[in-house]
Formats: structure tokens, sequence, C-alpha cells
């Protein structure tokens, strides 16, 4: 691996604005490297390398010429396959999508655009972002680069692993469950969950329209909070979008690193968390290491209660699969994606189309989902969840009024490897501690704590602040990273 193509966000702005590196080297490196590592990753659905150099060599006529620029002109990041960018092709990882061109750019596509950024690629992923390997995709399987025999996490599995093996600087995902913290804890990089509203969904191709919310993957907190700060804001477009100022989170974290201390901060331990059966002892030995090492910063641990945490799993599986049921409706094979040849008339069209066009675990959720809506089950399922999620949101709003963050453990274990966890209950239970987030609103990140010494895959810490306090878990995750004895997490792949 070239020098370049491991470099953060951070460093590249800074090599691009004092002229020692220009983009057309950065991106040229990148797409080296891609081609070195890509076939064993498998983290990509769809590369242009022509259109990947057109754009850095732009953004060096930029910079050349002395326009205006913003820190991030000619920085690469690659798109998960369910955010739209106009003219590429948008499939979910799906069969039913493939051949569907967007013709518009998501809000988040246009900020990157706007601020001149290089769009490398599409990401694989979990088909319609269900799923918590990135095992469910129709057309590949992504491997985890810090381990080949293992899953990556999912469902924004190949953005995950695209910024762990190097191929890219950044990437976006999307999270409805935990679908950007588990991978992010899986591969040894930071995933970020904004709070629900603050970044656009305008073009994200929807799951569950009350969980989805896109965040970025970097190497770094530093990082996370500039590419934050870039995609936020709001959206006339998006009626969920929450009015909000700009705020440059990374400048915050650069003021912040004068000293670095989290003295008079208060940190929750949700004793529900640390309760779970089957997590993994590695695991909780790094989660403990990391608690003491924030002692040593000088923060405060409290231990609090999210009593209805037990019922997290069972609501997120209901809300989330009747949202599916309704949103997925619209992929018919009548106005566009894949269209069975095997269908005769209308009817048929419908139910072939769909049939072959979505794989397992989407039907799954789809039949799921239609069944808690339907007559005689709303109120006994649909309606009691949407109370229970009242309450989650409740359970948190009382912790916070005891501390300023919380922290927990991600994953109650490492990544495993392909095919480890074939029964789909015990592949929703990898995501019990992310659920409750999405359901809440909340802000919550993944970040690189340590790895496992029994199999030497990475462990990450989840940090959750109130909705709209980014600036605190990006401070709290900001300190702990500076401090932690292990100061990179680069996966052993050559």
């Amino acid at each position: 691996m070239s020098m370049i193509s491991g470099m953060t966000i951070r460093e590249a702005v800074e090599a691009l604005a004092s002229g020692s590196l220009s983009s057309s080297a950065l991106c040229s490196a990148y797409l080296e490297r891609i081609q070195a590592v890509e076939p064993r990753v498998k983290a990509l659905l769809a590369i242009n390398p022509e259109s990947v150099m057109a754009q850095a060599q732009a953004s060096d006529v930029r910079r050349a010429a002395g326009q205006p620029l913003s820190p991030f002109d000619g920085i690469p990041v690659t798109l998960k396959d369910n955010i739209c960018s106009s003219g590429e092709q948008c499939s979910c990882a799906s069969k039913i999508l493939q051949g569907f061109t967007s013709p518009y750019d998501a809000f988040v596509v246009g900020k990157l655009k706007s601020a001149g950024c290089v769009l490398m690629g599409r990401a694989n992923m979990d088909e319609f972002a269900m799923g918590s390997s990135c095992e469910n995709s129709a057309c590949q399987k992504t491997a985890n680069p810090w381990n080949l025999k293992c899953v990556p996490g999912g469902s924004s599995g190949g953005s995950a692993a695209s910024v762990a093996a190097c191929e890219t600087m950044a990437a976006l995902g999307s999270d409805t469950g935990g679908s950007i913290r588990q991978p992010a804890a899986f591969c040894g990089v930071v995933g970020l969950k904004p709070t629900y509203g603050r970044v656009s969904r305008n073009g994200l191709v929807a799951f569950a329209s009350s969980l989805d919310q896109i965040g970025p993957f970097t190497r770094t907190v530093w990082d996370s909070a500039a590419l934050f700060s870039l995609i936020a804001g709001f959206d006339e477009k998006d009626s969920t979008s929450l009015p909000q100022d700009s705020f440059d989170f990374a400048g915050d974290l650069t003021s912040f690193e004068k000293n670095p201390r989290l003295d008079g901060m208060k940190i929750g331990l949700p004793k529900e968390y640390f309760e779970v059966e089957g997590m993994d002892d590695g695991v909780k030995q790094v989660v403990m290491d990391s608690i003491a090492q924030f002692k040593s910063l000088g923060a405060e641990f409290v231990d609090v209660s999210l009593p209805h945490t037990k019922y997290a799993m069972a609501c997120y599986y209901i809300i989330a699969t009747a949202e599916a049921s309704a949103n997925l409706a619209r992929f018919d094979g009548i106005r566009y994606g894949y269209r069975s040849p095997n269908a005769t008339d209308i009817n048929s069209t419908y139910e072939k189309s769909r049939g072959e066009g979505f794989g397992p675990e989407v039907l799954r959720r789809i039949m799921l989902g239609t069944y808690v809506l339907s007559s005689g089950y709303y109120d006994a399922y649909y309606l009691r969840a949407q109370k229970v999620r009242t309450l989650l949101r409740q359970d948190f709003t009382d912790a916070f009024k005891q501390c300023d963050i919380l922290l927990t453990p991600v994953t109650p274990a490492v990544a495993f490897e392909f095919g480890a966890k074939a029964d789909p209950l015990q592949m929703y239970l990898s995501d019990v501690f992310t659920t409750a987030l999405n359901l809440s609103g909340n802000c919550g990140i993944s970040v690189p704590a340590a790895l496992e010494p029994a199999s030497g895959l990475p462990v990450g810490i989840q940090l959750i602040a109130p909705p709209m306090e980014e600036q605190r878990i990006f401070r709290a995750g900001h300190a702990f990273e500076l401090a932690r004895p292990q100061k990179t997490f680069l996966a052993p792949l050559s």
C-alpha cells in the first residue's frame, strides 16, 4: 500500500493546500490500490477510472487557477449503492433495480459535488440495506479486510470495507438499525449515525423512512466531523429535515486539541447493555479498558438505566419491516427496474417480477411487515411497537438528565465468518446494541478501540448523545482516539 492511499482526509487536505500533492496523484494512488485488492475484498459494485481521473484533473485545474475552493476539493469519496447519483446505476445491490439509472443527485451527493469531491464509485451492501453482514447482496459478497474469511458487517459493508482496505479516503453509508456503526466496528473504522433529520434523506432509496439516516465512514473522528459538517444541512425537499445552523465540527476539534481533556464530562453506562447474554469476553474486556482510558482523561462515569431496552429489537423489527413493506411496494416490474420474462399479464408481472427480483431476506421482511400491518394485527403489533418506541425515547431523555453521553459496546462479538449466522434470528441479534438509537432518533458514533486478543479483529465502542449534540461525541471520541494505546487501525491487507 502506498503512503498516499493510507492518508486521512485531514492529511490530504493539508497536502493539497500546500501543493505537495495533487488530486490526480491522490486518486491515481487509490485506483492502483483498488486494482490490487478489490478482487479479494469485493467492496465495490461500480468504478469508472476515467471519470475519477477527469474529476481529479478538474480539481487540479481549479486549484492551479487560484479559484476559491472548498477544503474537500479533490478528496475521493465512495457512495453506498442506495444513494442516488445522476447518470449512475443505483441498484441497492438488488436484481430488481439492475439497469435503473438515477435521474438526479441525492442531497448529500449535491453537497459533495459542490465541494469538489471526487466520486470514486459505488459500494456493495445488503440488498435494500436489509442485513447485518453484507451477505444478502444480489451482486457479490464483500470480505472483511482484516480477515477475508469474515464478513465486514452490514448493511453498509462495502462502504466500511472500502475505507478499511484503503480503497477510498471516505465513504457514505446509511444506518437504519446499526448499518453504519456495526460494520464500522467490524472493520476498524469510524462510523457516524447522525441525529435523525440532520442529514437529508432526499435521494436515499428508502428502507424504513422513520429510521434511515445517511452518515460517513472515515479513518478518524476528525475526518468524520469534517465530512459530517459538509453533508449536514436543511433540505426543503425532505419533510423530515431539521432546521439547523452550519457548524465547523472539525474546526472545533482542532481547537479542542490544545487541551484534549474530558474533565467535567459525565458518561453514562446503561446497565442493560452490559447484561446481554452471549457477549464475548474479549469484546467486554476491550470496552472495560476503554472505560479506564476515558477515566484517565478526566471523565466521570455514572450508572444509568434504559429499562425498555429489552423490547428494542422486537420493536425495531416490527416498525422497520412495516415501513419496508410500504416503501418497497413501488418496485413492481411495471414502472422501472426488473420485469420477469415469464410474466403473461399484469398480475403475473407483479407477482413474478417481485418474486424473482427480490432476495430471500427482502421477501422475508416484506412478508413480516405486511403481516403486522394487516387487519386484525395492526393494533396488536404495529401500534403497540410505536407506543414502545415512545417509551424507549423517554428512557434516553431520562438518562441524559444524569449524563452528557452514553458509552456502550457496538456489537456483542467481533466479525464472524461467512455463513456462521445462517439463522435470521441469530443475525438480527448482531444489532442488539444499535437499534434503540434509531428508534429514539439520537446520534451515535462507533470508534475503533483495540484489537480483540484472541482473533486479532477490531472492536469498536459506541458513544451516544442527545439529538443535535454530535459535538459531544466528536469531542469524546477524538480525545479517546488521541489517548488510546493503538494509534492507527490499518487492515493487514497487502
